[in-house]
């Protein structure tokens, strides 16, 4: 028998292939079994409840579920769950019984775990959609044994770690998505195999380095037409090889830290519709061959540093619809061409360097929705020509330098939404045609020169949210016609000469937020709307006439903030204020209030100023007083009030400032503010108080400002105690029976500029001191014997009554020390002009009236040398300003470079002492080190080591050396500055407050040590060195406080180490940042330099650990604040093995605490 033919084979090969393939596939009741027990493990198992019913197919009809046919028998083929939140996790899913998945979808469903290994037995998956789960972990390199896989979406998860290179060899693949995880590392070099890929996003995750040149290859078929990387950590320029992709229609690389100009052959993606390069490091010109992507819809080029002018060919992109060129340095004018794009929809060109005038050609873009033109430097008027833009929604020209009035051509914009002007020239009346624009939600034209009445066509406006027509000259009525506004939230009129009543309609709508009018001349009581306005949050009325009866006021439950003092209003306060529970500031001074303070206040826990000066408030100061724990201002004072001051007070242990003064208070004073550690300011004049002045009041070591008890019925001698008060500067204990002497120890009181003991029983002497020498007789008038070296009064006399001789031979005595004392001052001085006379050569003598010194080098040589070095001071060797005058390098012969800091003659004798007064007392690597100084009547300067690499605040300015301050150096500097402060406050001879920490008095050597310079304005904690009652410091690192005080404490200092640290982190002053936040959770890597790649893990998780103290640091409550030295212990803090993801790891960042709107 002849043997079979292979040919007649092949069909019993298959038939057998198949019979194998059915006995190895599971059976439909198998696989049914499967999926009812994975349902049993999901939380939510109420969402399938088709699932084990039989039915006459079943499985196949349960939901989700679809069947096929596999080698010949009816398998489950598609799972597909979109949406149906079924939690649980895919790791008990029995995968070995649906091998015949073709399809699995189950995205959007709280899927928690890892992706199991055995997802690699379904071989005949062509569809994975996991996305938008909660799985966590790696990717699993086992995927790539799904060979016929052609759609892999594992987006919005939690997946970490790499990209596995082994993707690469998914040849079938069509659409890779792994977007919103956090995949950490380099793109795969891998993935440029995937030949048949069409569409590729890895948007928003951790990825970092340059884009794989094999990227390229995906241009192989020409079959990539989607690529987005944007929110990623990648950097370097964009390689020629990335040109290859042409085929491309959508490019997405924003948010990354890619570098260098945008390449010339990016003409070569002929087909792109959409171009996204926005938010990198982009620089040099917009290229011109942008022009040549004729097919462009969208092109979003902003937040780089791309700098000139914008191309005038843009005007070839004729088919496109957003153009983003906004936080650039763009300069020039505005194209006129650009009005050739006519169905452009969106044109942002905002926070640019442009000028001149708006080209009128923009109205021909009547397509146009959006035109953000804000913050450049603009001028001329606003075209006629906007009426044509029939379209617009969005109008923002604010921050520029128009001129004119509000063009009517605006008022033809009927369907705009959003209109910003404010922060112009703009001048004249605003037109009643306002009331034409019926779909305004948002209008804003403050900081202008606005004038006449604000028209009563705004409440036509019935959309309107937030107005603000503040800091103009509006005058007239608010009209009546507001009350129609029903949606309003916020509306701000401040600073205007507006007049008449508030409008009773107010807060009809019950949505009112913000309502700010102060200093205007309105007239008139509150509306019964705004009295029970609910949702009010911040009020201002200051400095009006407004009158009327507020008794129902206070039922304001999200009330954060009021203000109605100055005023004409009355009645009392209600208890209903006690339902105002987020209410931190309170003020209602100098009006006609009455009645007694309700106890209701005392639950108000977040309260933290009541300002109720200057009233007719009667009754007592209630107990429940001292619930307010947050309290650090209570003003009370020229009131009713009576009876004593409650011992509860004691318990405001956060109370700084406390004005009782002008009222009937009686009684003893000890038992209460004594408690009160952190006050600064006291004041309880005029009021009737007895017994004697406590001497625990001389523990309140931080009593700054003023201590007043003037004008009572105090008895008893003064305390000896308060010469403890080192830090005081003014106080009055005038018209009271004092008896006894003032204690000697009031010599101690250094910080002393006023004391004023009048109209008392004080007998014995003055103490002696320069400060006692030279007071106001005044000071001490109407008391019993005082004397001493006062002017005007007696001197003492320590002898017995009628020894005539023995008082002049005491008197002759006396003057022996003081005669010996100038014999010898004269020897001196002689012995020391021989000595200068002697030294002088060739001439050139250092003037006599001179006294210079700068250690470790002749004094008189390098006084000269200095002089010639900075050719006398001349500007070309300038290279700074101080806080009080400039800076100069000075190279002298010897090699030696010194920076001269020249104090200004007139203005800087008190703060040129203060720094040589702060700096000779210490010593640290950290401090400028000052190594001589000079003070004569033609130069007074300071002689410190010269520091290389200049202040902290150009290198963070400029990227290039914003580069080389790696995260290492950062790390180095925040530690550094850290322990300098920590010396200076707990490990100096006595506390130095530098008063002016910033980053442009951080200096930096060559190997990048950071040192604290400019002592212009510190101040010595209780060392005899003169005190600023000024504000002094510099705006944006000032801390809160100082809005309302002038108490300098260590933890001003340490408030402003917290802004210089999220600015040496972010690699900029966190200004704007901190002022737009309330309290608002974070990431690390929200707030990092995005010039720097992101730091390794332990770097991470030390820059956290700066980043959370400086958080504390910035606690608007001082005392709140730490300490520098618990600071150094937390930079210091071992931590265990590094487990958290502190790039990703949330804080919470507090706004500033500020007094006004």
């Amino acid at each position: 028998m002849e043997p079979s033919s292979p040919v007649k084979l092949i069909p019993l090969t298959i038939l057998l292939a198949s019979f194998l393939a059915a006995i190895a596939m599971p059976s439909l009741d198998e696989q049914a079994a499967a999926l009812v027990a994975w349902k049993a493990t999901l939380p939510n198992k109420q969402a399938l409840p088709s699932w084990g019913n039989k039915t006459a197919s079943w499985p196949c009809n349960w939901r989700g579920i679809r069947c096929g046919r596999q080698a010949g028998q009816r398998v489950i083929t598609r799972m597909s769950l979109p949406g149906m939140m079924l939690g649980g996790t895919l790791e008990l899913l029995n995968f070995s019984a649906v091998v015949t998945l073709a399809r699995l979808e189950l995205p959007h469903n709280e899927l928690a775990g890892r992706l199991p290994l055995d997802i690699q037995l379904l071989k005949e998956l062509h569809v994975l959609l996991l996305h938008g789960n909660q799985i966590r972990g790696s990717i699993p390199p086992v995927l790539a044994n799904l060979t016929k896989l052609s759609c892999l979406v594992l987006s919005h998860n939690l997946l970490t770690n790499q990209i596995p290179d082994v993707i690469g060899e998914l040849e079938s693949l069509v659409v890779l998505n792994l977007s919103s995880n956090h995949l950490v590392g380099p793109i795969p070099d891998g993935i440029g195999r995937l030949s048949n890929l069409i569409g590729l996003d890895l948007s928003n995750n951790i990825l970092d380095g340059q884009i794989p040149i094999s990227l390229g290859n995906l241009s192989v078929h020409n079959n990539i037409k989607f690529l987005a990387l944007p929110g990623n950590n990648l950097t370097g320029p964009i390689t020629k090889e990335f040109g290859n992709l042409v085929s491309l229609d959508y490019l997405d690389l924003s948010q990354n830290r890619f570098v260098g100009c945008i390449p010339t052959n990016i003409n070569n993606f002929t087909k792109l519709a959409t171009l996204e390069l926005s938010e990198n490091f982009f620089s040099g010109n917009i290229p011109n061959q942008i022009g040549d992507l004729v097919k462009l819809k969208s092109l979003k080029l902003h937040s780089n540093e791309l700098f000139g002018y914008i191309p005038s060919n843009l005007e070839n992109l004729t088919t496109i619809t957003a153009l983003y060129l906004q936080n650039n340095h763009l300069s020039g004018h505005i194209p006129q061409s650009l009005g050739d794009l006519i169905r452009l929809e969106e044109l942002r060109l905002g926070i640019n360097e442009l000028r001149y005038s708006i080209p009128k050609s923009i109205g021909n873009l009547t397509k146009l929705h959006t035109l953000t033109l804000w913050r450049n430097q603009l001028s001329g008027e606003i075209p006629q020509a906007f009426e044509n833009l029939g379209n617009m929604k969005q109008l923002e020209l604010q921050d520029n330098n128009f001129t004119g009035s509000v063009p009517n051509s605006l008022w033809n914009l009927t369907k705009i939404t959003t209109l910003y002007l404010h922060n112009n020239q703009l001048s004249g009346p605003i037109s009643q045609d306002l009331g034409s624009l019926v779909n305004l939600k948002n209008l804003t034209l403050s900081h202008n020169r606005l004038t006449g009445h604000i028209p009563y066509s705004l409440g036509n406006l019935t959309k309107l949210r937030n107005i603000n027509l503040s800091h103009n000259q509006l005058s007239g009525p608010i009209p009546q016609y507001i009350g129609n506004l029903i949606g309003l939230t916020r509306f701000q009129l401040s600073n205007n000469n507006l007049s008449g009543a508030l409008p009773p309609g107010l807060c009809v709508g019950g949505r009112l937020q913000k309502f700010t009018a102060s200093d205007n001349n309105l007239v008139g009581p509150l509306p019964t709307s705004f009295i029970n306005c609910r949702s009010l949050v911040r009020v201002r009325l200051e400095r009006n006439q407004l009158s009327g009866d507020i008794s129902e006021m206070g039922a304001h439950p999200n009330l954060v903030y009021i203000d109605i003092s100055l005023n004409k209003l009355f009645g009392k306060l209600s208890q209903r204020w006690g339902e105002c529970y987020k209410l931190t500031m309170l003020r209602a001074s100098n009006n006609n209030i009455t009645g007694v303070i309700p106890a209701s206040i005392g639950q108000l826990s977040q309260l933290r100023i009541i300002d109720l000066s200057s009233n007719r408030i009667q009754g007592q100061i209630q107990p429940e007083i001292g619930n307010l724990t947050s309290l650090f201002n209570l003003t009370l004072g020229k009131n009713l009030l009576h009876g004593s001051i409650p011992q509860e007070i004691g318990l405001l242990r956060n109370l700084e400032y406390l004005d009782l003064s002008s009222n009937s208070l009686s009684g003893l004073i000890g038992g209460s503010i004594e408690h009160c550690l952190k006050l600064s300011f006291v004041k309880l004049s005029h009021n009737h108080f007895n017994g004697s002045i406590p001497d625990e009041l001389g523990v309140l070591v931080n009593l700054q400002e003023l201590l007043d008890l003037s004008d009572n019925s105090f008895v008893g001698t003064i305390p000896t105690q308060f010469g403890g008060l080192r830090v005081l500067e003014n106080l009055n204990l005038s018209h009271n029976a004092l008896s006894g002497s003032i204690p000697p120890s009031f010599q101690s009181m250094t910080s002393l500029s006023s004391m004023d003991v009048s109209y008392n029983n004080l007998e014995g002497p003055v103490p002696q001191s320069r400060f006692f020498e030279e007071a106001p007789f005044v000071w001490f008038t109407h008391n019993k014997q005082l004397c001493g070296l006062v002017k005007w009064l007696p001197p003492c006399d320590h002898t017995p009554m009628g020894g005539h001789y023995k008082k002049s031979k005491l008197v002759f005595l006396g003057m022996i020390p003081a005669i010996m004392s100038f014999l010898i001052i004269a020897v001196l001085v002689t012995m020391q002009c021989k000595k200068k006379k002697l030294k002088a050569e060739g001439g050139n003598r250092i003037q006599q009236n001179k006294l210079f010194t700068i250690w470790n080098f002749d004094g008189g040589n390098v006084y000269k040398q200095i002089i010639d070095a900075t050719e006398n001071f001349n500007e070309t060797h300038c290279i700074g300003t101080g806080g009080y005058g400039s800076v100069y390098r000075a190279q002298i012969p010897t090699g030696e470079i010194f920076a001269v800091k020249k104090v200004c003659m007139m203005e800087g004798d008190e703060s040129f002492n203060r720094e040589i007064d702060a700096l000779m007392h210490i010593r640290h690597r950290n401090i400028a080190k000052l190594v001589g100084y000079c003070s004569g009547t033609h130069h007074r300067f300071l002689v410190y080591e010269y520091m290389d690499r200049g202040c902290l605040a150009t290198s963070l300015k400029s990227k290039e050396t914003a580069i080389e301050l790696d995260w290492t150096r950062r790390l180095t500097i925040a530690k550094d500055m850290a322990h300098a402060l920590s010396y200076m406050h707990h490990d100096c001879f006595a506390p130095i407050v530098h008063r002016d920490i910033k980053s442009a008095n951080i200096l930096l050597d060559r190997g990048y040590r950071a040192c604290i310079s400019d002592f212009g304005i510190a101040k010595i904690l209780g060392g005899d060195v003169s005190n600023c009652t000024r504000l002094a410091g510099t705006k944006g690192y000032l801390a809160p406080e100082l809005a309302y005080t002038t108490r300098v404490t260590e933890k001003c200092d340490v408030y402003s180490f917290g802004v210089l640290m999220l600015e040496l982190f972010m690699g900029r002053h966190p200004g704007d940042f901190l002022s737009s936040l309330s309290w608002k959770c974070m990431t690390l890597q929200d707030l990092l330099d995005t010039r720097l790649p992101s730091p390794k893990p332990e770097i991470a998780s030390e820059i956290f650990k700066v980043i959370t103290a400086a958080v504390q640091c910035l606690e608007p409550n001082p005392s709140c604040r730490p300490t520098m030295q618990h600071v150094t212990q937390l930079f210091c803090k071992v931590e265990g093995p590094i487990t958290l993801d502190h790039l990703h790891a949330e804080f919470i960042v507090p706004a500033q605490y500020h007094g006004c709107s």
